[in-house]
């Protein structure tokens, strides 16, 4: 069955209007059988219904969710939401956390389920708002490692702190200036920061050259870059509307190994 680009957004954006609403069962429920979470990307997998029922449980369920949209990219089955959560911790404390939001659908014969959602954003950056409140932030805090414990267990605990390994700030800034020689059209500065077996491609599927690439990303400008584990995320202003382009890298040595470049202006 073939749906529209209306329909596979609604579908996405169904996830956090449900998390907002507290709606544990419609949240879940839009999961396929087999579905996954990675949320923050780097941090353990949740997989299947029942382990998404605990995500739930430790992370929304005893949160105010809100969510400040920016841009969304539809690619064949896959979405890309360019965001900002709210996320009330207590009534007297907030974290504003920029994101961006991965989701993988496809159909089943309910109609559209979820199969993967990714979530991009830094939980050491999310941590410093937290420290920054203070006092307030105490009861939030007791009751956020009570929740992990208790539905997640110790082994989930550490996948969730696994989060803060990645490429860390040194990653983040080579991946900064590479973004700015692939802007500027510098073909032999962005091919040596690629691994020799570095794959690029459009969505998932359509292989692109390097020079391909720096072809339809001319002229852009860069908005919002944010770290992940191993993954970089990235806006990119281009021509009126925003694209977004997604990396996979190594830290030691700095070297990018996958290069995924999401637009629907084709």
């Amino acid at each position: 069955m073939t749906f529209s680009r209306a329909d596979v957004l609604a579908a996405a954006k169904s996830s956090l209007a449900a998390a907002g609403a507290r709606d544990r069962e419609g949240w879940v429920g839009l999961f396929a059988s087999g579905g996954r979470v990675e949320d923050p990307v780097g941090s353990q997998p949740h997989r299947g219904r029942m382990a998404i029922g605990r995500f739930y449980d430790t992370f929304i369920g005893p949160r105010e969710i809100g969510v400040s949209p920016d841009v969304d990219i539809v690619v064949s089955s896959t979405v890309i939401r360019d965001v900002t959560l709210e996320v009330g911790m207590s009534s007297k404390l907030t974290l504003r956390i920029p994101a961006y939001l991965r989701y993988d659908l496809q159909h089943d014969i309910d109609g559209l389920r979820i199969t993967a959602l990714y979530a991009f954003w830094e939980l050491p950056a999310m941590v410093g708002q937290f420290v920054r409140g203070g006092p307030r932030s105490v009861p939030a805090g007791l009751l956020l490692s009570k929740g992990l414990l208790t539905n997640q267990g110790l082994l989930g605990t550490l996948g969730f702190l696994s989060g803060f390994r990645g490429a860390g700030a040194n990653g983040k800034r080579r991946f900064a200036e590479f973004v700015s020689d692939a802007l500027a059209g510098d073909e032999v500065a962005v091919r040596r920061a690629l691994s020799k077996k570095a794959r690029i491609t459009a969505g998932d599927e359509v292989p692109l050259s390097t020079s391909e690439l720096l072809t339809r990303i001319a002229g852009a400008r860069p908005h919002k870059l944010i770290g992940a584990g191993f993954h970089m995320v990235v806006g990119l202003n281009r021509d009126g509307h925003r694209d977004v382009l997604a990396a996979e890298i190594s830290a030691k040595p700095f070297a990018i190994k996958r290069i995924r470049y999401f637009s629907d202006h084709g």
